[in-house]
C-alpha cells in the first residue's frame, strides 16, 4: 500500500500539462469541462491519498491497534516510513481542509458583499449600473444575477457594441461560469500543481462567453470590436468595486487571441481540418485518461490494499 499510495500524489506531474495541451485544441465549453473535471478527479485522488496514508499510520499506535483489534507485525510496511508519512499526511490534510474552508468562505463572502454593494445602485432587469468613471464590467451571480456595468464602461461603447458586452456578461451567468473557476481554486488548496489550470480554464470561459454573445448578437465582428474597446478602455490597476475574485470580467485574459478567434470564422462540422485535429488529438487524451485513471486506480488499490491487512491483523488477533 505505502507504494501505490504515493501515485496519485505525483500524478498531477504528467495529467496537468495533458490537459492543458489537450484543452487548447478543445472548444472552450468542452476544454472548461475537461480542465474543471480534471482538477477535482485529480483533487480527490490525492485528498484520498492523504487520507488512506494518515489511517495506516493512526492503526500502527499502540491505542489505536488495540482499540481496533489489531496485531502490529501483521500490518505491514516499515513503522520507520509510514508512521512519520502519516504525520505529514495529516498535516496536508489539515491544510488542505483549512485553505478548503477559507477559499469557501471567501468567496462566499465576497458575492454578499458585492450584492450589498450594488443594491444601492439603479437596476434595470438584469442590469445594474455603477457611477464609477472606470470603465468596467463583470457577472455577478446570485438569485438573481446581475451584469454590473459602470458609466466609463457605457460611455466608452456604442449601442449595439454594449449589448455585445451584455450578452458575453449573460452568458457567464446562465453557465455559471463562477463555479467552473471555484471548483478549480478548492482543488488547487488540496494538491499546488492544479493551480496551473487557472489560467486555461479561465481563458477557456471567456471564449465560451465570446462565442455565446457573438452567436447572441449574430455578428461575430460586432462581439470582436466590443470586447476590443471594452479591453482597450478598461484600466487593469482601477477595477471596478464590488467584484468578487471568482467572477470574471469580459476585460480578462488574452483578449488579442480572443479577438483573433472572434474574427475567424466559426469552423463547420466535420470539416477535413477538424478531423485531422480529432485525430491528433486521441493521443493526448488518451495520455491524460491513462494518467486520471491509473491515480483512481491506485488510490482504490492502495484502499483495498490497506483493508486486507486490517482484516488479517484483526484476525490474527481474534484467533488467539
Amino acid at each position: 500500500m505505502i507504494f501505490a499510495v504515493w501515485i496519485p500524489l505525483l500524478m498531477p506531474l504528467l495529467a496537468v500539462p495533458a490537459a492543458r495541451r489537450l484543452a487548447e485544441s478543445l472548444p472552450p465549453r468542452p476544454a472548461a469541462w475537461l480542465l474543471t473535471g480534471c482538477a477535482a478527479l485529480l483533487a480527490g485522488c490525492t485528498t484520498a491519498a492523504l487520507g488512506l496514508l494518515a489511517t495506516a499510520g493512526a492503526l500502527r499506535l499502540p491505542p489505536v491497534a488495540a482499540l481496533e483489534h489489531l496485531s502490529l507485525p501483521l500490518l505491514g510496511d516499515d513503522p520507520a516510513v509510514s508512521v512519520p508519512a502519516a504525520w505529514v499526511a495529516v498535516g496536508l490534510l489539515a491544510a488542505c481542509a483549512c485553505a478548503v474552508a477559507y477559499r469557501t468562505a471567501r468567496h462566499r463572502g465576497e458575492l454578499r458583499a458585492a450584492r450589498r454593494g450594488t443594491a444601492a445602485h439603479p437596476v434595470s432587469g438584469d442590469l445594474c449600473v455603477l457611477p464609477d468613471a472606470a470603465p468596467d464590467a463583470y457577472a455577478l451571480p446570485g438569485r438573481p444575477g446581475r451584469v454590473v456595468v459602470t458609466a466609463g464602461m457605457l460611455r466608452a461603447l456604442s449601442p449595439a457594441e454594449r449589448e455585445a458586452l451584455f450578452a458575453h456578461e449573460r452568458a457567464h451567468l446562465a453557465g455559471r461560469h463562477h463555479l467552473f473557476l471555484l471548483t478549480v481554486a478548492l482543488a488547487a488548496a488540496c494538491h499546488p500543481l492544479l493551480r496551473s489550470l487557472r489560467a486555461p480554464l479561465a481563458f477557456a470561459l471567456e471564449r465560451w462567453a465570446d462565442e455565446s454573445a457573438a452567436s447572441r448578437v449574430g455578428d461575430r465582428r460586432l462581439t470582436a470590436r466590443a470586447i476590443g474597446r471594452a479591453a482597450l478602455a478598461a484600466r487593469p490597476d482601477a477595477p471596478a468595486p464590488y467584484r468578487p475574485r471568482t467572477v470574471l470580467a469580459a476585460t480578462a485574459g488574452p483578449v488579442p487571441r480572443r479577438v483573433a478567434a472572434l474574427l475567424t470564422p466559426a469552423p463547420e462540422p466535420h470539416t477535413p481540418a477538424l478531423r485531422t485535429g480529432f485525430r491528433g488529438r486521441r493521443l493526448i487524451a488518451a495520455a491524460l485518461l491513462t494518467c486520471v485513471t491509473f491515480s483512481a486506480a491506485s488510490a482504490l488499490d492502495a484502499a483495498a490494499d490497506l483493508h486486507q491487512t486490517v482484516e488479517v491483523a484483526q484476525g490474527e488477533t481474534s484467533g488467539r
